[in-house]
């Protein structure tokens, strides 16, 4: 799970004006595509095709729900190839994502978030 979040924060950190790095995001974007892992996981096992499946798959749904996240492809593999438990896995992801966007706020002062939600 830490390389896809350290994107994040990279994101969040280092261009905080860009539209991926904003929390709607950071934090859909990456709910959504462990999501997606989670089902990928289920339906095509932990194999190297289903993961690569589970990432397009995680880009495609977070167009879908306007919550454009490039790091967050790369946790929808992470699901499928280190089959973690869904709960403590989202629970951790969630807050997670949480605090890197309250960093975020904390540390760029005034220039991030551009927008909420």
């Amino acid at each position: 799970m830490i390389p896809p979040l350290a994107a994040s924060a990279a994101l969040v950190f280092a261009a905080p004006t860009l539209p991926l790095a904003q929390p709607r995001n950071v934090i859909g974007g990456q709910l959504i595509s462990a999501c997606v892992g989670f089902a990928a996981l289920a339906v095509g096992g932990d194999s190297a095709w289903t993961a690569a499946i589970a990432g397009a798959l995680a880009i495609g749904a977070m167009a879908l729900a306007r919550t454009p996240h490039s790091p967050a492809a790369a946790t929808a593999v992470v699901v499928v190839l280190t089959k973690p438990d869904l709960v403590p896995f989202l629970g951790l992801l969630v807050l997670a994502t949480i605090v890197i966007v309250a960093v975020g706020v904390i540390a760029a002062r005034r220039r991030y978030p551009v927008y909420w939600w």
